[in-house]
């Protein structure tokens, strides 16, 4: 038998739905029968909640100008909460990784999967990968904080493993989340799980990089992983060649070296 509320949590509950919907959320999912009753599912004219396995975000995310794109992504980071939708969760994570930079930003880095470092921090790219990533951001002309950095996946992998498929296909909507309401004018897929991730093909590196791809209605360009680069620096200067496309789409301009 259906719960029946109270008129004060029933208010509660329509403000809130309001509140999604102004952030163009209106699709949804519930993660347990007792959170959302049918009988107040068909009192408010919304569709009825059914349970999904596995469970991923079935909002549709907008990111007009007028939204406040930093409370949809805090929206993106609640709704995933403390996440036990793949193995990951059991296999030693210590935290989620969700992403981390400039909501309005014009350029997304998207990588693999948090190492050891980001699941230590909650934050991806910060170990010596990350320093280079940050060189990398330099060298074009920006400052981390001009950009927006998040992975396919949010977990780390045990020993840094390659993520499995499914562990993508369970994580990814999340980004695809992240990706409408920051609204990017470019995205940077860092490494072959991520460009193969993202644009559904099963190509090597070589045949990817040096060119730009439709996603979504973004333009997406595909350049070497700097932990790749770590292990094989004379690929450094192919991944400039790729910065450097980035940089003429973009309209950046390479900082002048200071001469001592």
């Amino acid at each position: 038998m259906a719960e029946v509320l109270d008129s004060q949590t029933r208010k509660a509950f329509a403000d809130r739905l309001r509140y999604y919907n102004e952030l163009g959320i209106y699709d949804f999912y519930r993660r347990a029968p007792h959170d959302i009753p049918s009988a107040v599912a068909v009192e408010q004219n919304i569709p009825e909640l059914t349970e999904t396995a596995p469970q991923m975000p079935r909002a549709a995310i907008a990111a007009p100008p007028a939204v406040d794109r930093p409370a949809a992504l805090r929206m993106i980071r609640e709704e995933i909460g403390d996440c036990t939708r793949c193995r990951l969760h059991k296999q030693g994570r210590k935290q989620i990784v969700f992403g981390v930079g400039n909501p309005n930003a014009e350029l997304m880095f998207i990588g693999e999967a948090p190492g050891a470092d980001e699941d230590e921090q909650g934050e991806p790219f910060v170990g010596r990968a990350g320093q280079l990533l940050n060189n990398m951001i330099k060298a074009m002309g920006l400052q981390r904080e001009d950009v927006y950095i998040a992975n396919i996946i949010k977990c780390r992998p045990p020993g840094n493993r390659t993520p499995e498929r499914d562990e993508c296909e369970t994580c990814s909507p999340f980004l695809m989340q992240q990706i409408k309401v920051i609204s990017p004018k470019a995205i940077v897929a860092l490494g072959a799980v991520a460009a193969k991730t993202l644009l559904a093909v099963n190509a090597p590196m070589s045949e990817l990089r040096g060119h730009w791809y439709d996603f979504r209605g973004t333009k997406l360009a595909v350049t070497y992983h700097p932990a790749f680069l770590l292990r094989d620096p004379r690929q450094k200067k192919e991944t400039w060649k790729d910065l450097q496309m980035v940089m003429k789409e973009l309209g950046l301009k390479a900082p002048e070296k200071v001469s001592e």
